[in-house]
């Protein structure tokens, strides 16, 4: 068992790599992955991934075809055969000059033709498609294109007809060239290892890069409104006002007093993204009863007539009309010919100044403002090659078979990248690289991978939902980088499931942060890490997380709208949306990290109760010798402190870590989690378990709380006896506390402060001899002081 564990183990960690980096040119040199890199170099070169070389056929278009003698009529398209390969572009009704402009990719390494076959068929419905010419190409003339080069122009060739045909079949425009996955064609082309898709979904297996929309926190001070009536005059209104932008409604408080000119003063904030497609909807309202609110004035304006604020002036107020058909203008408008009574003060703004936050700041990869006038420049760039994967876990069945069709998914800052997905593997081979811009070191870079389950084909997902699966996540700091060094690590991916924590297979990247100025990266350690206004006007803890789930459900619905969509289920994966959800499991490594970070000091504690109880004498004499040293010279004990410190930062370096970190099973609690925890853990909310486990799950959560409890209660009590020393509560304690204040402050008057120190130390350090099993005199007295517990209920 224990061989198992430490297995396990060794199974979660991380591992080092040595691919083959680097692009190899036709005459046999090599770029990149020998290590030296200039920082001054700024665009991708392609050295961070194993180089994959691929026979690229563009087919342009065809003039002259032949029409067909029966029907007069010429469907036209173009087959590309090699081997066992083939590819096809869409067809053309009644055209003889048709124009495809596709481009196809075939593997080279899976290649075993010596020839390269271009067919123009003509689309029959009924019977067999016509022949009606071909191109035929021989592999060992194909020349070689390696960027940055320009693109092989494309040219005309004469279509062959079958032996004996001497009628002329027309020309298609071609070009064929060996290449590698930087070619501009690469991201576009239709790949033969993907062959076997079809429909909507050959889309879904390309690689893309999408951009985060760009959010502003809208801002409404709703200050007072005047004149608004209720239908029945009799009663004046209590009212409130609710704000609603897209799918976010949120309200005022009422309005203490009932009366038509109602004042609020209170601020409502919003997440909105660019495009403003959402109106701003706006209503003041009566609360006639708990159960019914009347609707007395609305205004509706497009988002985009609001002002936009960079920095912390105030922006000016405005009185807007209230309409109850729900059009609304500002006061004055010439448009209305109608004269409203009803009006509302506001002063509302969309917010550059701030960066809407829709990940943890924990592991935040993004931190500049809305506003791009107010960005700095880029301090580094981040390269990332997303190279392979090895051992996945079967995700599906698909035809009876146990398959998986994984494609990794990046994000930092608002750019995300999508690699192609590969057809039918459990080890995977994307070598594909990307490269971002870095404002600030100390941010995170997410990588998730996940199976395709929108390929048009019959596959079933493993839990029977049509959605891509998780496969794994991994996070990395930049701040953890050293610049200028390639690192390739093999990264497990570890997903807790309702039966355990499970390993999924290995990821393999490789990373390189590129610093561009050191002077200026340094400057940014001492820099507040978000913008000054979440400091100058902060957000309150309950604001931040209601906006930051609205961020993030804006994101993923704009997300999902582009072609290839990146999904809901994705785009929630790698903004951890439910990470705020209670986990018996993460609150026990929570506490458990508190106890890591106080063990040094506790550690620090036990060593210091060791010299005081003479342990070590030989300890506890030096330590008497250095005492009386600082004592006598007071001056040396900041320098002495922290020469100690920098003395142990020189010792820990030989100690450094010579990875990034990855997820780490200990610390998470994974493999200590029970099935229950576990299945608590990935319970909905609310809860769909049955009425007899969540009432052992509330006992159980009663129980943990109730210790809390006691230890919050504990902590008052001391603090509320601190309180007693000069409260007089207890008349006595305090009359001798307050003689003991006096006759210490005579004492420490005319004493010299290194005697009473001296004194005090030695007293701390006597030896045993001297010493009693029983409580002193001052603990005694601090117990006996009364507390606020027996006021309590």
């Amino acid at each position: 068992m224990a061989k198992d564990g430490a297995k396990s183990q060794e199974d979660y960690k991380l591992k080092d790599m040595k691919p083959d980096l680097g692009e190899k040119w036709p005459h046999g040199g090599q770029r990149g992955g020998s290590g030296w890199i200039s920082s001054e170099r700024v665009a991708s070169t392609y050295d961070l991934v194993e180089q994959m070389f691929y026979l690229y056929v563009r087919v342009v278009k065809a003039k002259d075809l032949p029409p067909n003698p029966v029907t007069s009529n010429c469907d036209p398209y173009v087959e590309v055969k090699i081997g066992n390969y083939k590819g096809k572009t869409k067809h053309f009704e009644k055209r003889t000059n048709p124009e495809w402009n596709q481009v196809f990719a075939f593997s080279k390494d899976k290649i075993q033709s010596s020839t390269v076959e271009v067919f123009v068929r003509d689309k029959e419905m009924v019977t067999r498609d016509d022949y009606i010419g071909k191109v035929v190409f021989d592999m060992h003339e194909i020349p070689t294109r390696v960027p940055p080069d320009s693109p092989l122009a494309p040219q005309w060739y004469r279509l062959e007809a079958r032996r004996g045909e001497a009628k002329k079949r027309g020309e298609v425009m071609v070009a064929v060239w060996l290449g590698t996955q930087a070619d501009e064609a690469f991201p576009d082309a239709w790949h033969s290892d993907a062959s076997s898709v079809q429909g909507e979904g050959v889309q879904s297996v390309r690689a893309k890069v999408y951009v985060s929309p760009k959010l502003w926190y809208l801002r409404v001070n709703v200050i007072e409104a005047q004149d608004v009536e209720p239908s029945d005059r009799s009663q004046p209104p209590q009212a409130f006002v609710k704000v609603q932008v897209g799918n976010q409604i949120l309200k005022t408080k009422l309005c203490p007093n009932k009366t038509t000119n109602p004042m609020w003063n209170e601020d409502l904030v919003f997440v909105a993204a660019e495009p403003f497609e959402e109106q701003f909807f706006l209503t003041v309202e009566n609360k006639v009863s708990s159960a019914k609110d009347e609707v007395m004035g609305r205004l509706i304006s497009p988002l985009n007539a609001f002002e936009k604020r960079l920095d912390h002036r105030a922006v000016h107020s405005k009185w807007y009309n209230l309409e109850k058909f729900g059009f609304g203008a500002l006061e004055g408008d010439k448009r209305h010919e109608l004269k409203f009574s009803s009006r509302i003060h506001l002063r509302v703004c969309l917010e550059g100044g701030y960066h809407v936050m829709d990940e943890s700041t924990l592991y935040i990869s993004d931190v500049k403002p809305t506003a791009r006038q107010l960005w700095k420049k880029p301090i580094g760039i981040l390269e990332v090659g997303i190279l392979s994967a090895q051992g996945l876990s079967p995700m599906k069945t698909k035809d009876g078979k146990a398959t998986t069709d994984p494609y990794c998914v990046a994000k930092y800052g608002q750019k995300w990248v999508r690699t192609r997905t590969i057809i039918e593997s459990f080890s995977p081979k994307w070598n594909e690289q990307y490269m971002w811009e870095v404002y600030d070191p100390c941010t995170v870079i997410t990588l998730g991978v996940f199976d395709n389950c929108h390929l048009g084909g019959s596959e079933k997902s493993n839990n029977g939902a049509k959605v891509d699966a998780r496969i794994g996540k991994v996070r990395i700091r930049l701040s953890t980088l050293e610049a200028d060094r390639i690192y390739t690590h093999s990264y497990p991916l570890l997903v807790l499931q309702t039966k355990g924590l499970k390993k999924m297979g290995e990821v393999q990247l490789a990373v390189r942060f590129t610093c561009l100025s050191m002077a200026h990266m340094i400057y940014l350690y001492g820099h507040p890490l978000l913008p000054k206004m979440h400091y100058l006007h902060p957000f309150t803890v309950n604001q931040l997380d209601s906006l930051r789930y609205q961020a993030m459900s804006i994101v993923a619905a704009r997300l999902a709208r582009a072609e290839p969509p990146l999904r809901k289920e994705i785009v929630e994966y790698m903004l951890d949306v439910d990470s705020h959800m209670w986990s018996m499991r993460r609150s026990k490594a929570n506490f458990f990290r508190i106890v890591s970070v106080f063990s040094s000091l506790i550690a620090m504690s036990k060593w210091l109760g060791d010299v005081c109880h003479w342990k070590n004498p030989l300890t506890t004499i030096l330590f008497h010798v250095l005492f009386f040293i600082l004592i006598c010279y007071p001056e040396l004990i900041l320098p002495t402190a922290f020469l100690y410190m920098f003395l142990i930062g020189l010792w820990s370096f030989r100690f450094r870590p010579r990875h990034p970190p990855h997820m780490d099973t200990k610390i998470s609690w994974a493999e200590a989690a029970t099935g229950d925890e576990l299945d608590e853990e990935f319970d909905t909310f609310p809860t769909s378990k049955g009425q007899d486990v969540v009432k052992m799950r509330y006992d159980r959560l009663r129980s943990v709380a109730g210790r809390i409890q006691m230890v919050v209660g504990d902590i008052a009590t001391q603090g509320e006896r601190f309180q007693a020393l000069l409260s007089w509560r207890d008349p006595r304690a305090t009359c001798l506390f307050v003689i003991m204040c006096l006759v210490a402050a005579m004492v420490l008057y005319v004493t010299p402060f290194k005697i009473v120190a001296l004194a005090a130390g030695m007293y701390w350090m006597r030896h045993p001899k001297f010493r009693s099993k029983m409580p002193s005199a001052p603990s005694n007295f601090f117990r006996k002081l009364p507390s606020k517990a027996d006021m309590m209920l």
